[in-house]
């Protein structure tokens, strides 16, 4: 019997119960109420975020695709109060060598690969508006209270989830303020955790949605957002770079847009590096701050202030990596499923369009007097979408990166979008598979070569440390520790002994340390208060040996403007 079933809790019941409250599960709210009040019926929709307010744990570079904002709320562009303003007018693809550059933008792209049309701006701010449409419309939204445990039914469905607990102390007793938290039922649940979620992981293996398919991969993308003089200023200026400082093995790149908000001329800045990198020695993080040291890189942010900092996994398996979609009771959308468009780098507009079809799927069933059953209509719809088409042309993208590294692969990957643009979707690879996990792509640190990393100058590289103050991230002290290791022992014979301690260098927020005392084992030591809720450690740690669980609602960072 699990605590779900132990504990006795009130209920509430929906119609629709939406677990995220980020793109996906607004938009679905959103296009639930919209129907609804259409056709002039009753629809009780609930949208549930674990982070403090809404937009708190969102963090993005961001270009944003407006085709996903264009079909949920046509007239956007027309509000003033539109969270999107600054269109790009400028577009560079920079290839970085250790001290100079090479303008790649002449290379034939497609035109899906332009970003004219797109905008920058802050998917924070999209989202905390996409949050007040939903509330207008009349979506109930509860921030601060994250769905820690799932509902099921007789028959084995999905009926709800389990959220609002507090007040367990970190020996698991109850403290004055203990709250056993309360049961959300729904005739269909969605889940719009975003990348790794908690329970879309434990709903993938339940009900062996992953069958079949490659397995998930991941990126983690880390951010700044920089407050810049005017001289440095290109408002609408967006560049992407590969190359240094990783090298020709190692996935990943850069992303530095310019953009205003309130007036104010702002840069947004980062790195995403592929978590299937097989150096135990690498550090996300550190590559971050070298990078920023270009000349190519600098000359946009001297003279300017760091203002915001924060980390997040990204989903980037794909077309190949999609689990099935639906279950009983519910479905998978956004990032919770992974429709991320690698080669792009965009996700939001695909979360968007997945939260729309899981809406109307539901919707639909629920006036037909269904519930439980599995949302098939909303499978339907992605197989005949514009998001599955996209994602389809570049599914040989990823596989070429990492089969024949940066070089050859983002020069293989070019031809394979031209190919499959040209002749409908058809590719002379087929559909390759991405292989191994990005846990099983780590290699022991017997096979490499620590890598010196350069010390933070306080200007423009900073330490990790100094940098999650920026995050503005807090978890009440006296709770348990969210970061679940399963076998310590296994912790210390493998992933320090053998793979050298990777968790402190892939960690973007100081969470783990190997401590050395005289005269003692290493001991493994978990900072669960820095977590940014990236959940790389999930992603990424050799043996599956660290669960990330949900932490009481409203902790973690509170991300403005990010």
């Amino acid at each position: 019997m699990s605590e779900a079933e132990a504990v006795e809790r009130e209920s509430m019941e929906f119609d629709l119960v939406i677990v995220g409250g980020g793109p996906a599960g607004l938009a679905a709210g959103i296009r639930a109420k919209q129907l609804a009040n259409e056709a002039g019926e009753e629809l009780e929709v609930v949208v549930l975020e674990k982070g403090g307010e809404i937009g708190a744990h969102i963090l993005s570079g961001v270009v944003v695709d407006p085709s996903g904002l264009d079909a949920l709320i046509p007239d956007w562009r027309e509000r003033d109060d539109r969270p999107l303003k600054t269109e790009v007018t400028g577009d560079k693809f920079v290839w970085l060598g250790p001290k100079g550059s090479m303008d790649i933008s002449w290379l034939p792209m497609p035109g899906y690969m332009k970003n004219h049309g797109n905008f920058t701006g802050s998917l924070a701010n999209v989202t905390r508006w996409l949050g007040q449409e939903a509330e207008n419309l009349g979506v109930e939204v509860f921030p601060g209270f994250a769905a820690s445990d799932l509902v099921y039914g007789d028959n084995g469905e999905v009926k709800g989830v389990v959220a609002g607990v507090m007040g367990i102390a970190a020996d698991g007793s109850h403290k004055g303020d203990y709250e056993p938290g309360m049961e959300l039922l729904g005739k269909y649940v969605l889940f719009a955790e975003g990348a790794r979620g908690s329970l879309s992981k434990q709903l993938i293996q339940k009900y062996e949605l992953d069958a079949g398919r490659d397995p998930q991969k991941y990126g983690i993308g880390l951010k700044e957002l920089w407050s810049v003089p005017e001289e440095n200023f290109k408002e609408g200026y967006v560049q992407h770079t590969l190359g240094w400082p990783l090298d020709d093995k190692t996935g990943g790149g850069s992303f530095l847009y310019h953009f205003r908000d309130g007036g104010e001329p702002y840069v947004s800045l980062g790195f995403v590096v592929h978590l299937n990198y097989k150096n135990p020695y690498l550090s996300p993080y550190q590559e971050l701050q070298r990078w920023k040291h270009h000349p190519d890189i600098l000359k946009h942010i001297q003279g300017g202030k760091r203002v915001g900092y924060g980390a997040r996994a990204i989903t980037e398996g794909g077309y190949q990596s999609l689990p099935k979609l639906t279950f009983p009771g519910g479905a998978l959308i956004g990032c919770s499923a992974g429709f991320v468009n690698v080669p792009r780098i965009k996700g939001s507009h695909n979360a968007i369009l997945t939260g729309m079809m899981g809406a109307e799927a539901a919707v639909a069933a629920i006036k037909e007097g269904r519930q439980g059953d599995e949302l098939t209509a909303y499978t339907e719809a992605y197989e005949e979408s514009a998001v599955r088409k996209e994602l389809f042309a570049v599914r040989n993208v990823k596989p070429l990166l990492s089969k024949m590294g940066t070089t050859l692969g983002t020069l293989m990957g070019g031809v394979e979008m031209w190919t499959t643009k040209l002749l409908s979707g058809f590719s002379f690879f087929g559909t390759m598979s991405h292989g191994k996990t990005d846990a099983a792509s780590l290699e022991p640190a017997s096979k490499h070569k620590k890598i010196d990393y350069p010390r933070p100058d306080g200007k423009i590289s900073f330490d990790k440390l100094t940098n999650v103050s920026f995050t503005n991230t807090n978890h009440a002290e006296d709770q348990p520790v969210h970061l679940v290791v399963q076998d310590m022992e296994l912790q210390k014979k493998s992933e320090h002994d053998v793979y050298a301690g990777p968790s402190a260098r892939y960690c973007p927020a100081g969470v783990y340390e190997w401590v050395e005392e005289e005269g003692k084992e290493p001991r493994f030591q978990i900072n669960a208060q820095n977590c940014i809720h990236c959940k790389t450690c999930d992603i990424k740690d050799p043996n599956q040996n660290i669960n990330w669980e949900t932490p009481e609602g409203g902790g973690g960072p509170a991300y403005p403007n990010m």
